[in-house]
């Protein structure tokens, strides 16, 4: 009976070993971009559906729409929502911010999972310095709104960048701030650093492709087999441009005397369709970064920079939106079509759906504490 007994509790072992495999490998997850600019996309319902059949657990909204996160409620999804940049002067005053929290925030919690809030979208990129004086403010004001209701811990605060705050990028050593722009960004690295928020990025290949076709290498930004770069400053091997990219952030960060901050990339994609004059713009180019990219991320690669740190990528975008404006690219990032069908097939249904089906995926916390219980029962 006792030998019995001690298989029986190694066989419970092994499985729960194999589950707490499992569930690490699907909290890794795939961040995607929600996008709604468009007059002919599927119900948050449906979205909500075609999510979960895939496996995606993080979402990231450029809103805090009530009907989609009311869609989600009791999901397993993890939702990072928005504050426009027309909002940021209302946010700099703590009672609206406050009141922002409580309606598009608070009201959702605990049924739809929010565990981050994104205060403007690439705000040091544009020319209005009004509107660069507002973020910092406003981020403050919802962070302290989010300290008065108790959720601070829950929920971060954070904004999102272009590269195009970087003055230089190449090599990832060198990576630096644009001086115009120190005032704003020294400030707000303190926060992040005071905090534990991470730095978001939106970081696209793409355009240093499609600008210098002749000079950068498709290959290497594509992330396929290729000679790649070595920094000369670090010895550091790159064989693909984000990680380049992610690791310039990083220096020009250590640059404004902070190591503590961790970078994360809240936009990246490839477009499967351009204008004339668009170039590496297809259905094949896109398939091949985002196939790629996914594969990097199931295999919890770190940067050369940075290797035990696994990358934190938001893909941009879900769906094609039609009413996107400038060129032709700019409405067709998605992954999916309005109707729900693939734009083309990056393998988001690969080994990790064949393990655990959507529909399991919600009972394996449930299963892991029964498994744990029985364990423990046996082997005493």
């Amino acid at each position: 009976m006792r030998a019995e007994a001690m298989r029986d509790c190694a066989f419970l072992l092994t499985l729960l070993f194999l589950f707490d495999s499992i569930v690490q490998i699907l909290g890794l997850g795939l961040g995607i971009n929600y996008g709604q600019i468009a007059n002919n996309l599927p119900s948050p319902s449906r979205v909500a559906f075609l999510l979960e059949s895939l496996n995606i657990n993080r979402v990231k909204l450029y809103d805090a729409d009530p009907n989609v996160l009311q869609a989600f409620s009791n999901s397993n999804v993890e939702f990072v929502v928005g504050v426009g940049n027309e909002y940021l002067l209302n946010m700099t005053d703590s009672n609206k911010a406050l009141a922002w929290v409580k309606q598009h925030v608070l009201r959702h919690l605990p049924w739809t999972r929010i565990t981050c809030i994104t205060v403007g979208n690439e705000v040091l990129s544009g020319n209005d310095t009004q509107l660069m004086s507002y973020l910092l403010p406003a981020i403050h004001s919802i962070y302290n709104a989010l300290v008065s209701l108790g959720m601070n811990d829950r929920v971060n605060v954070t904004t999102a960048h272009s590269l195009s705050i970087l003055a230089n990028s190449f090599p990832p050593s060198s990576g630096a701030f644009r001086q115009d722009l120190g005032e704003y960004i020294q400030p707000l690295l303190n926060f992040h650093s005071q905090i534990k928020s991470p730095f978001l990025i939106n970081a696209y290949p793409y355009f240093a492709y499609k600008d210098n076709p002749n000079e950068v290498s498709l290959d290497y930004v594509l992330f396929q087999s290729n000679q790649g770069m070595t920094d000369p400053n670090t010895n550091l091997k790159y064989d693909n441009m984000l990680y380049a990219q992610i690791d310039a952030v990083y220096s020009a960060i250590k640059r404004m005397g902070h190591t503590d901050i961790e970078v994360r990339i809240s936009e990246t994609g490839w477009p499967s369709k351009g204008d004339p004059d668009e170039v590496g713009a297809s259905p094949e180019n896109a398939r091949i970064y985002n196939g790629n990219l996914l594969r990097r991320i199931e295999e919890g690669q770190g940067t050369p920079l940075k290797p035990s740190i696994p990358i934190d990528i938001y893909v941009f975008a879900l769906f094609n939106e039609d009413l996107k404006p400038g060129p032709a690219s700019e409405r067709n990032y998605g992954l999916y079509y309005p109707d729900g069908t693939p734009v083309y097939d990056i393998g988001l249904r690969g080994y990790l759906a064949e393990m655990v089906s959507a529909s399991k995926t919600k009972n394996m916390s449930f299963l892991g504490f029964i498994i744990f219980i029985t364990a423990f029962l046996i082997c005493g």
